[in-house]
């Protein structure tokens, strides 16, 4: 079984916004083989809550006013740390950077096929470790 098409619409626009709101390293698996409960997962990061909580704004404001879709649970969003969205047929997991590597989702759902998303957002692939370092050396010219 594959994901849907309502599924993978769903997850391009929920990547689309993400992107918009300038999300690191999105990604999204096809889970409908080992999954029963969803089709799909996105994952996307940032650097600080606050850019979490929007990136997460951004994504439910778009699905809503592009697909008339609401999300049956959010959790996750008092500490701003890993939000998660749930829409039944897709979840999106939107992360700190830190949690992100902690938890390494992709380290999980490896096996399953990617989904193909917008140019805009597979371009953010990487942006995370650039940061990272950018922050780095930031910290070391204080010093």
């Amino acid at each position: 079984m594959t994901a849907t098409d309502r599924s993978i619409e769903l997850t391009r626009h929920a990547a689309q916004a993400a992107a918009d709101k300038l999300a690191h390293d999105i990604i999204a698996y096809d889970v409908s083989d080992v999954l029963s409960i969803t089709d799909a997962f996105l994952v996307a990061s940032a650097p600080n809550d606050r850019q979490v909580k929007a990136i997460v704004d951004g994504i439910e404001e778009t699905l809503l006013k592009e697909l008339d879709v609401k999300p049956v649970r959010r959790e996750g969003e008092r500490d701003g740390r890993w939000v998660l969205l749930d829409y039944i047929d897709i979840v999106v997991h939107v992360q700190h950077s830190e949690e992100r590597v902690f938890y390494a989702l992709e380290r999980l759902w490896k096996d399953c096929p990617e989904i193909e998303l917008p140019e805009e957002a597979v371009a953010t692939r990487g942006k995370a470790e650039a940061h990272a370092r950018a922050s780095a050396a930031g910290e070391d010219e204080g010093a």
